[in-house]
């Protein structure tokens, strides 16, 4: 083999490196988006179940309100759905909270990543 076939050959390898280093990073970049996402979507339901509880909760307990349960508009009465809304609420804070850690490790997983490849993302 002549050394110019292997210099050509090893910037070859390089270049896929570099392309393999921007696909990783890429990937980061939109996993840490679809997970700031899916945050911002149920901090937006955590905001509407606090809404609703805060409003339902001077109401008479045998009062009627309507729930919507899977495309169907159920009738309830304020005492039944009361407790829902609350479990609801608490189980979209825990996801929230998972999420967020989550989200903390993949960005120190990035920054690593970055660290140890010295791979700058820029901006756009």
């Amino acid at each position: 083999m002549s050394k110019t076939a292997t210099t050509s050959n090893t910037k070859g390898q390089q270049q896929l490196s570099e392309q393999e280093l921007r696909i990783t990073a890429n990937q980061y970049g939109n996993e840490l988006k679809a997970i700031a996402s899916k945050i911002g979507e149920l901090e937006l339901q955590l905001d509407e179940h606090s809404l609703v509880i805060k409003t339902m909760s001077p109401m008479p307990e045998d009062r009627k309100c309507f729930r919507l349960i899977n495309g169907v508009l159920v009738e309830r009465t304020v005492k039944e759905v009361l407790p829902a809304l609350k479990t609801n609420k608490e189980g979209i804070s825990k996801t929230i909270e998972q999420l967020t850690a989550q989200y903390r490790a993949k960005d120190k997983e990035f920054v690593e990543f970055q660290q140890k490849n010295h791979v700058r993302v820029a901006s756009a």
